[in-house]
């Protein structure tokens, strides 16, 4: 009896134990399955979001534009030649270094920055090392001369590079604290390339790629010197991003095509030799709530007018000629209220209406043919002056946004001028006193409508 008992207990005990052991392996397992849970899935980040996407999109787009533009220089360069021609300040001599000078003054003025004065002395350094190896090995490679004849090593522009190099750098160091200091450097650095190709140094394509080049390469210094310290900053922890009133405030640089509409220079008899033109500028709006703003632009437009072909006979025969009539250029300024409307955080619809004033450029009118004994083959024959005139715009523009501060813009706008365009003709038909009374007081009033399509990269503030 006493061994039946004995056998019974240690069955019993044997039970207890299994059972015991598989309430714990159960336990176990739902232990297990509920860390699982508890642990983050680890999302894909989008193409467009990873880090180094969105600091490759603005030298992207840099070089895209001078890649684009290269085929244009000699005819961009043509309307500063028009326009003006005698243009010389070397500002973009000094404005260059204008941002690297304002962080070492903040700097040395107690002002927290990124990082403290010598790490951001590496950075800058680094940056510098990596702009010049790219800006020296393509400019003495490429061998491209500049406009003025001087040298050939004008792509791509080294006062470019520099200027964005040290803007980027500007932007690095204090554009967290407040987006008006990378507004204030970027800012200056377009102006010292405007400079280059006002100054006749350096074509347009040139100042695009310096500009692409100058930006990478403190994207780059900054990379290198990070990865030495093992973190982003050393201050980031002291600094609170301002992120202002979250209303659409921004600046732009902008640069179109323009067509113009069916009675462009109707009056003139031009309105079938009208071409595509093109237009640059700036824009800018500051919005007082999340959807309305007041803002304006400043833009240059030039509209090139192809070449009419005409027989002259006057009982000899003179041949085919052509009359060249030089592209007309409109200097607009306007302002007036703007409307935003965000579809979502990386989309953003905006209206607007502005009126304003159109300065314009004189031009010439020349006949050409093989027969006229000169070195271009061609004689002046009249000169034609647009008055200054009022102007409207109306446009509309749909912004994709990399980050909170940076965005792309496709933009169209209508715009018309209603000007009078007086014609006066040479010396030789002054003499003549029939063709005098009716060509010299030659005058038409145009209605200049037209269209731009184009792109903007659009700053927030």
């Amino acid at each position: 009896m006493k061994k039946l008992a004995l056998a019974s207990g240690i069955l019993l005990h044997l039970y207890s134990y299994k059972a015991q052991d598989t309430v714990q392996s159960r336990n176990l397992k739902e232990d297990i399955a509920l860390l699982n849970s508890n642990i983050p899935i680890q999302e894909k980040t989008p193409f467009l979001k990873k880090e180094w996407v969105k600091k490759s999109v603005a030298p992207t787009i840099l070089f895209a534009a001078a890649a684009a533009t290269w085929g244009e220089k000699e005819n961009i360069r043509e309307v500063r030649n028009r326009y003006l021609p005698a243009f010389k300040v070397k500002y973009d001599d000094y404005l260059q270094y204008a941002p690297a000078v304002a962080v070492y003054g903040l700097k040395l003025g107690g002002v927290k920055g990124r990082n403290n004065l010598g790490r951001a002395t590496l950075s800058y350094g680094a940056s510098l090392v990596i702009m010049g190896i790219l800006v020296n090995s393509i400019k003495y490679t490429a061998k491209v001369e500049r406009p003025d004849g001087s040298k050939n090593n004008s792509f791509p522009s080294g006062h470019a590079a520099m200027a964005f190099t040290n803007a980027s750098f500007l932007h690095k160091e204090y554009g967290m604290v407040n987006p008006a200091y990378s507004i204030a450097g970027y800012g200056s650095a377009t102006l010292t390339g405007l400079g280059r190709n006002l100054n006749n140094r350096h074509w347009l394509p040139d100042i695009l790629a310096g500009a692409g080049i100058g930006i990478i390469s403190t994207e780059l210094g900054y990379f290198f010197i990070d990865k030495i310290y093992k973190n982003k900053g050393d201050n980031l922890s002291m600094l609170s991003r301002i992120q202002g009133n979250d209303y659409p405030s921004f600046l732009a640089i902008k640069l179109g095509t323009t067509f113009g509409t069916t009675n462009f220079l109707k009056e003139s008899e031009l309105d079938d030799k009208k071409q595509i033109g093109f237009e640059g500028g700036l824009e800018g709006a500051y919005f007082f709530s999340k959807k309305w703003g007041v803002g304006g632009d400043f833009s240059f437009s030039s509209f090139p007018i192809k070449p009419m072909k005409v027989n002259l006979d006057d009982g000899d025969s003179y041949g085919e000629h052509e009359i060249i009539t030089q592209s007309l250029g409109f200097l607009g300024a306007g302002i007036g209220p703007y409307f935003s409307h965000e579809f979502s955080d990386k989309w953003q619809l905006t209206l607007k209406a502005t009126a304003g004033y159109s300065a314009t450029a004189s031009g010439k009118v020349f006949i050409k043919s093989d027969s006229i004994d000169s070195p271009s083959h061609q004689l002046e024959i009249a000169r034609y002056k647009p008055k200054p005139a009022f102007r409207w715009n109306t446009g509309a523009s749909i912004t994709y946004k990399f980050n909170p501060g940076l965005g792309l813009t496709f933009y169209t706008d209508y715009n018309e001028i209603k000007s009078t365009i007086r014609y006066r003709f040479s010396d030789a038909i002054q003499e003549n006193e029939e063709l005098n009374e009716e060509l010299n007081h030659l005058i038409a009033k145009e209605k200049i409508n037209y269209v731009t399509l184009g792109l903007r990269l659009t700053a927030y503030f």
